[in-house]
């Protein structure tokens, strides 16, 4: 499944979320990557909309896989303050976003009539 989602941090702060994520700790990487959270990225605009997109099997499993870890207890304490929401840990205060376009599946679809 694909899973989008949006958060906000403080505008004030851009430069030094943007820092923290130029060399995530080695040990969040991959234990995102053993959680099942597959082709992630985060995208951050100037006033502080984060965007946030992954591909896994089940999100809800993934996001509980991680959330039995210490490293990303220590992680989400460590960028909380950088977040609009400070007083909710970042990974809880996700705004999962619907899909409401997908070119490949909509090709698909008219390739085989359903359309």
């Amino acid at each position: 499944m694909r899973v989008c989602f949006r958060s906000s941090v403080q505008p004030e702060l851009l430069w030094e979320y943007r820092r923290r994520h130029a060399a995530v700790w080695p040990e969040m990487l991959r234990v995102l990557k053993e959680a099942g959270w597959n082709n992630y990225s985060l995208y951050l605009d100037n006033d502080g909309l984060l965007i946030g997109y992954l591909e896994c099997d089940d999100f809800d499993a993934a996001r509980a896989r991680m959330a039995l870890t210490d490293v990303n207890a220590r992680w989400q304490a460590e960028m909380a303050t950088l977040f609009q929401d400070s007083d909710v840990p970042p990974d809880e205060a996700f705004r999962i976003l619907d899909e409401v376009f997908n070119l490949d599946e909509q090709l698909a679809a008219a390739r085989s009539g359903r359309h």
